[in-house]
């Protein structure tokens, strides 16, 4: 490829996954907006459903979201009543995050979103699979060259 061609918007990799995404979270937008939340507020929820009293330390970690970003996200989520955050009893540096009930009953309510989202026409769900597969290994990937 030549060097104007290396510079043009439709050649560029980083901005084809940039749009993706985008796009993919639009697809989210209405199933979100009925429970209230954003779809960073969405995938935080996700995580403490998996696991929950984390720290938040490990919760940024997960989220690939540094704490510049996480802490107004917990609070926003803390003033919804959804979780709380707390000192640690065995280290004070560090905070924890903790559902509450009503953060853990929103669970049911967003059981069905991924089937909503993906049971689209033309988004066949071995291909979504194995696309987000590959999606994983590459994130993975620029993880490991972003932290050397």
């Amino acid at each position: 490829m030549n060097p104007d061609e290396l510079l043009k918007l439709e050649n560029q990799f980083c901005f084809a996954v940039y749009a993706c995404s985008r796009e993919v979270t639009k697809l989210y937008r209405p199933h979100l907006d009925e429970l209230g939340l954003t779809y960073t507020q969405y995938v935080a929820l996700l995580a403490l459903w998996e696991r929950d009293d984390i720290t938040v330390k490990d919760l940024g970690a997960r989220l690939y979201l540094d704490s510049g970003t996480l802490t107004p996200l917990l609070k926003k989520l803390e003033s919804l009543k959804l979780l709380r955050r707390f000192r640690d009893p065995e280290d004070e540096r560090s905070v924890r995050i903790r559902l509450t009930p009503e953060g853990i009953k929103l669970r049911e309510k967003a059981l069905d979103i991924p089937q909503k989202v993906f049971c689209l026409p033309g988004l066949p769900a071995e291909e979504m699979n194995a696309l987000r597969l590959r999606l994983t290994d590459l994130l993975q990937q620029v993880h490991t060259l972003n932290v050397t």
